[in-house]
């Protein structure tokens, strides 16, 4: 693990460089390592019924699983998803962005597992809840 958390800038930074077609935005990342990722969502996010697609909540979930995890052990770009899952809980509003607050509940050497909730922005209530699992490579 690197001795030096990477701040906000340079965790927004990598993930331009590196993932250019992605839309989520690192809002905040606490002392802790947890972090809150936000997604637009407009008429691309959205399937027949006017909600917002799994793939999208999905995508939110597993970038922020991402983040918290780089957030914790410096930029490993290698740290790869070996699991999600996800429970879609109600249906999100389709006029405001899906937000995710992230936090890791084990951090190893070789895996790092954490939860997700996701959110319509301003809403109390999860739209829906994932958990994950990163493989870290070794150092």
């Amino acid at each position: 693990m690197t001795e030096r958390r990477p701040s906000q800038a340079e965790l927004v930074a990598f993930l331009k460089a590196e993932f250019p077609q992605n839309l989520c935005t690192l809002e905040e990342v606490d002392e802790d390592g947890s972090v809150v990722v936000a997604h637009p969502v407009g008429e691309r996010e959205l399937r027949p019924g006017g909600t917002v697609s799994g793939p999208v909540m999905m995508t939110l979930a597993d970038v922020a699983l991402y983040i918290a995890i780089l957030a914790r052990i410096g930029i490993v770009p290698l740290a790869v998803t070996t699991n999600l899952s996800i429970n879609f809980l109600r249906k999100p509003r389709a006029d405001r962005r899906v937000v995710a607050r992230c936090r890791l509940l084990k951090l190893g050497k070789a895996l790092a597992v954490g939860e997700v909730y996701i959110y319509s922005e301003g809403e109390d209530e999860p739209v829906a809840h994932a958990t994950g699992t990163y493989s870290i490579p070794k150092r």
